[in-house]
């Protein structure tokens, strides 16, 4: 890669430098990205595009590397996942990046920062984004720091808090933090403002605030949102809610836990509008989006599931990928991924899972199984009757008891789409990853898609049966692939016809 041009990304697995990068691409710059875990970018259509380093901002001597040959580094960083010690921990991490970017002669950093007036009544997490500009310049290199308040697109922290909130939750006792001013912007805009800032000498060494065409309070962003799904929505007001009784309701509700939902709930109190209008000067080109087109094209993407990226990339990423059981919620999916090391090739475990149903069954507490197939013919399901047009054989269409094969990548993935009747949309997904020392990653994966609130209280009540019944299955599915009694196919088919 040629120096000159050289763009040195940081966070490229969060929200937003993992939009940004295909920006860059597009416009013809070399990009190289900052990355703990290189795992993470796995599987991003531009991965083979863009060169890949290895370290931490809070590890000053993983950077020396990272920085040579760089022109412009983006700074888009942030510890608010990481507890209570957050600016401390942003402080640190701005300052050793600087200092890098320095000693590599880097030309300038671009950071993302966040809007708000610098008065004592400022919360600790817009004072810490502040702070984080302010350390950034403390070595010397020029910064451009943009500073946004809301930032609406499909997946992102802000949007997500007003989607599922607007969703779930028809009348809301709503604390006074909902009738705070704020002037949310666009995540096509942010973008824009990232990349035209490369060829725009005069935002060199400025805080430039940046916000859409609108200034809005929260309550008109839930009403705005629920307008836009057809939804009716009744917000009441009282002075009792406190940030963190607000924020235990925004964990209970949405995907967001307390421990960011808290800090985040206290910045909503400051009224965040954009002040100082120059960037509709410096950059004239770019013309700020009204919140409705921006909920709008937002909807549009998930709609058509062509969501990018979403907040909880980087949470994922500063926790490690390795755990055996995650649950999250995003994008209105609540997602249940369990993990586990097999000392079998992949090829085995994929023989072990892509089996599974039919008169085989599943391994594991079948007559729950059968059980729930009966349950759902009584409701005028498909029930369990249907079985498996092959017992070892999958095809993109097959139907596999009460599920159909959406996706069959032989020797590494199923997917399989529930048609029994639930409350809303809901996928069972195994994966065999290739590890190390001839082991394999199994990974097995639930998804729902709750419709209205009785989807959503459906899969929480039966949340502790699902998590008995599919931890059962995958140690089960690990066991059967790991035996040397796997049996060929003509063996398990004489075994299904006994």
């Amino acid at each position: 890669m040629a120096s000159s041009s050289l763009i040195l990304v940081t966070g490229a697995t969060g929200y937003v430098g993992g939009r940004l990068v295909p920006r860059l691409l597009a416009a013809k710059h070399q990009v190289r990205c900052l990355v703990r875990d290189p795992s993470r970018l796995e599987g991003r259509p531009w991965r083979q595009d863009v060169e890949v380093v290895q370290g931490d901002v809070l590890a000053p001597e993983t950077l020396t590397a990272a920085m040579q040959g760089v022109r412009v580094v983006y700074y888009l960083v942030h510890s608010l996942a990481g507890g209570s010690n957050f600016s401390e921990r942003d402080m640190r991490a701005a300052r050793n990046c600087a200092a890098a970017a320095r000693a590599a002669g880097v030309e300038r950093i671009i950071y993302l920062g966040g809007l708000g007036d610098d008065s004592p009544e400022l919360s600790q997490h817009l004072v810490s984004r502040h702070e984080t500009g302010n350390a950034l310049r403390e070595a010397g290199v020029p910064v451009t720091e943009f500073r946004a308040a809301v930032v609406v697109g499909s997946g992102s922290l802000s949007f997500e808090m007003i989607r599922y909130l607007a969703e779930r939750v028809p009348v809301m006792i709503c604390p006074r933090w909902v009738f705070t001013r704020t002037q949310p912007i666009a995540i096509r805009n942010v973008l824009d403002y990232l990349v035209a800032a490369l060829d725009c000498p005069a935002s060199i060494g400025r805080i430039i605030e940046i916000g859409g065409r609108d200034v809005v309070t929260y309550a008109d962003m839930m009403t705005g949102y629920a307008r836009a799904r057809g939804l009716k929505r009744h917000l009441i007001a009282v002075p009792v809610l406190t940030p963190r009784l607000s924020s235990y309701w925004v964990h209970l509700v949405t995907p967001i836990p307390s421990e960011i939902a808290q800090p985040l709930i206290k910045g909503l109190g400051n009224e965040v509008v954009v002040r100082d209008a120059s960037a509709l000067t410096i950059f004239p080109e770019i013309k700020p989006m009204d919140y409705d087109t921006a909920v709008r094209r937002a909807l549009g993407k998930i709609d058509s599931n062509e969501v990018e990226t979403v907040w909880s990339d980087a949470l994922v990423s500063s926790q490690g990928d390795r755990t055996p059981v995650t649950l999250i919620s995003t994008q209105g999916m609540i997602i249940e991924r369990r993990r586990m090391m097999v000392d079998s090739p992949a090829s085995a475990v994929y023989r072990s899972f892509a089996g599974l149903g039919g008169t085989r069954g599943w391994l594991y507490m079948d007559w729950a199984w059968q059980l729930r197939g009966t349950l759902d013919r009584l409701f005028g399901g498909v029930g369990m009757r249907r079985g498996r047009r092959d017992p070892d054989d999958l095809r993109i269409g097959d139907t596999l008891d009460f599920w159909r094969v959406e996706q069959v990548e032989p020797g590494r993935l199923i997917r399989l789409r529930a048609e029994m009747k639930v409350p809303g949309l809901a996928w069972l997904q195994l994966e065999a990853r290739p590890a190390d020392n001839g082991q394999t990653e199994l990974l097995q994966t639930a998804f729902f898609e709750p419709k209205g609130l009785f989807g959503f209280l459906y899969w929480y009540v039966l949340y502790p049966m699902h998590a008995l019944i599919f931890s059962g299955m995958i140690r089960k599915i690990a066991d059967r692939s790991k035996s040397a009694g796997v049996p060929s196919p003509d063996v398990r088919a004489s075994q299904a016809s006994s």
